[in-house]
């Protein structure tokens, strides 16, 4: 029998390259969209303004949930914090409410959160079994979670707690700006650990998680813990440009305010990924130069 799943936010990063994998396996995935459907492997919904039909989901394997706002754009006003929150809990709910109701013949719910669940931990190694912290981002993710809980105790629920993607169109896009212009450089300290991941094991790990009995949170990071300044100095490599000019933290969070820079920019969060390395993944990128150099040279072939 051909698995279905069914995928909301598929037009971003992580949801194209999922589509086509899936795809790729023989898997029918039919996506939502927010636009009147152009097939018979689309969904119109309207989160926010209307329920989404349980009927549209049934008999699918797995729902996936991704999308949001980008975090990647800042400063982090007032009306756009409340609009990353937004953009996240109602599609969530709306995807859990419609899982609910299909009762125990539902389907998986596969859940998209973020490595900032654990706020800014200098020193500790984290894994799922780690508390929350308390950065803006970190409240949200806990928000969000419990929103994708809602969708009940007879669903398999998988809380995706994913760390930045290294590529081009994801958390290089602005450093490869900065690197290209020779102005990237330490941000903040520097030393601080910021997790990662390769679109490639991103997307593996869902189909993974897809797969499995696994639930609950997973950590989908890279096996390789790295700093700022050896993400910063991996880029400068590949892009053979200098690493020199040192952004300090004051000014950080100057131009960018406090919510974000310590949600992102100057968090410290050495994020493993007990749970998949527990259930056998195999990762097919294990260090961020890879993940770097990899990314580089795939956009590169395209031009």
């Amino acid at each position: 029998m051909t698995r279905q799943v069914v995928i909301s936010g598929a037009s971003g990063l992580i949801g194209t390259a999922l589509v086509r994998a899936l795809r790729s396996e023989g898997v029918e995935v039919t996506t939502l969209v927010r636009r009147p459907a152009r097939g018979a492997h689309e969904i119109s919904w309207a989160p926010g303004e209307r329920p989404l039909d349980p009927g549209l989901i049934d008999g699918a394997d797995a729902v996936v949930a991704l999308g949001g706002a980008s975090v990647g754009r800042m400063p982090w006003t007032s009306n756009y914090r409340a609009e990353l929150t937004a953009s996240r809990l109602g599609p969530t709910l709306a995807l859990a409410h419609a899982i609910r109701e299909l009762g125990g013949g539902g389907p998986a719910f596969l859940s998209a959160s973020a490595v900032g669940y654990y706020g800014s931990v200098p020193g500790a190694t984290l894994t799922e079994k780690s508390p929350a912290g308390d950065t803006f981002l970190a409240r949200l993710c806990v928000e969000w979670e419990r929103a994708a809980q809602t969708a009940g105790s007879h669903s398999r629920v998988v809380l995706l707690r994913t760390a930045p993607v290294i590529h081009r169109d994801g958390v290089l896009k602005p450093m490869m700006r900065l690197t290209g212009l020779g102005l990237g450089g330490p941000l903040g300290r520097g030393t601080q650990v910021w997790p990662w991941i390769s679109l490639v094991d991103e997307v593996r790990a869902i189909q993974h998680l897809i797969d499995s009995e696994i639930e609950g949170p997973v950590n989908l990071t890279g096996p390789t813990p790295a700093t700022a300044n050896e993400q910063g100095r991996a880029l400068a490599r590949a892009m053979r440009r200098p690493f020199w000019l040192p952004a300090p933290e004051w000014g950080l969070r100057l131009a960018l305010g406090r919510a974000a820079t310590e949600s992102l920019l100057t968090a410290d969060a050495d994020v493993r990924p007990a749970v998949l390395e527990q259930t056998e993944f195999v990762f097919h990128t294990e260090t961020v130069e890879a993940a770097v150099t990899a990314a580089l040279a795939e956009g590169d072939s395209r031009n």
